[in-house]
């Protein structure tokens, strides 16, 4: 391998390790709070009455 590729090649592995890290960091600093469902009730109701409703197909 040359000299420039072994530098790109580290330079790619900086950049991909370096965000996994500050990814991990910014989600252990900053996580999802997932105290439970907030839907919205419109949307829930619609989703209830699909439910019941037959598939809808094409016949092409």
């Amino acid at each position: 391998m040359t000299t420039s590729a072994i530098v790109m090649m580290l330079v790619a592995m900086v950049v991909v390790w370096g965000g996994l890290t500050a990814s991990i960091l910014f989600l252990r600093s900053r996580p999802e709070v997932t105290d439970g469902l907030h839907e919205d009730p419109d949307l829930v109701r619609d989703d209830e009455r699909r439910e019941h409703e037959p598939h809808p197909f094409r016949d092409t």
